[in-house]
């Protein structure tokens, strides 16, 4: 009996061992050593918009080139300014299994609940032209500094003061405080935090227009009361262009000089005008800020460090279009040309 039991326990002993040789050459079963890294070919990402203009076409256009750049699949829409369009969008999304959704936000309450939702489902979520910090449930995002978008305008407008009025101006400003009082404020205290260390800058009229029909009537009588402004300052892209026509329909050209916030073909093309009303913006830079939000996006879900907090919104600077620099305008012009297939 007892030479039965140790020939049994000989042949177990020898069985383990040959399970030991078959797992060094790699003839195991287990499962554990296979690679589970998430590659970039089996990644879907989504990059939604909510309209249809020049700026959210760039954003739109810095997503798929983020995505292409990493090879992976890229799904866009756009809402259209419907609140309801979004959240289905969202949850459409979320439902074909999309790894990631880079989104520029309708509006940062309404549309947080839906995202909130769609991340505590496994969806990585980074927010593109939002200002929401500290959201935990958000991989991060980019957007642009308000304050630093007026602030390059006013350098340029300080100098054109100092240069060319003997350091002296009265100014009006047109803002969209009513629509967006947070950003309104943010680019109009920018701007004019340069220009009034100048002791000779004065505001002598604050209003609002941001559309641009709206804004050639509102300085026009602003034109009016104070037939001695000598610059209008506009917050937005819509004040802007109306105020530019507006100096140009009293007749105030060479007179009356417009600085404005925000970068667009007919903003561009005012600059290199030879009315010289415009004399500079600064523009968001849409591409870059879709791309890095949807770069940031694809690293988290390749699981690469990006090097940054989670929920954090980090900021991209503006581009500075100034009449003294036409070779800046036209090579802006270009790279527009380019991104948006126009």
């Amino acid at each position: 009996m007892f030479k039965k039991i140790t020939a049994l326990m000989l042949a177990m002993i020898m069985a383990v061992g040959l399970t030991a040789c078959g797992t060094e050459k790699g003839t195991s079963s287990d499962t554990s050593a296979v690679d589970s890294t998430v590659k970039a070919e089996d990644i879907t990402v989504a990059g939604i918009v909510y309209l249809e203009d020049q700026f959210m076409k760039l954003l739109s256009t810095g997503y798929t080139d983020a995505a292409k750049e990493y090879g992976v699949k890229c799904l866009t829409s756009n809402v259209n300014n419907d609140q309801s369009k979004e959240t289905n969008q969202i949850n459409t999304y979320v439902t074909q299994g999309v790894n990631g959704i880079c989104i520029a936000p309708l509006n940062e309450k309404s549309s947080m609940t839906t995202l909130e939702s769609a991340a505590s489902q496994g969806t990585k979520i980074t927010l593109c032209d939002s200002t929401l910090q500290n959201a935990d449930f958000i991989v991060g995002g980019y957007t642009s500094d308000q304050t630093q978008l007026g602030a390059s305008t006013g350098e340029v407008a300080k100098k054109f003061i100092s240069e060319k009025l003997g350091g002296e101006a009265k100014i009006a400003v047109v803002q969209f405080k009513s629509l967006l009082p947070e950003k309104s404020g943010a680019r109009t205290n920018g701007f004019l935090d340069i220009v009034k260390t100048l002791p000779g800058v004065e505001v002598v009229a604050d209003q609002d227009a941001w559309m641009q029909d709206d804004a050639v009537a509102v300085v026009n009588d602003i034109l009016t009361a104070h037939p001695d402004v000598d610059i209008i300052f506009a917050a937005n892209d819509g004040g802007t262009v109306g105020s530019t026509m507006a100096v140009k329909n009293a007749g105030m050209a060479g007179s009356v000089y417009v600085f404005g916030i925000d970068a667009s073909e007919q903003i561009a093309s005012m600059l290199q005008d030879s009315d010289n009303i415009l004399q500079a913006v600064t523009g968001q830079d849409a591409y870059s800020m879709g791309y890095k939000s949807m770069e940031k996006l694809i690293k988290n879900l390749l699981d690469e460090d990006t090097g940054d907090t989670a929920g954090t919104i980090s900021t991209v600077d503006g581009i500075l279009l100034n009449r003294a620099d036409q070779d800046g305008i036209t090579a802006f012009l270009t790279n527009l040309s380019e991104r948006t297939g126009s």
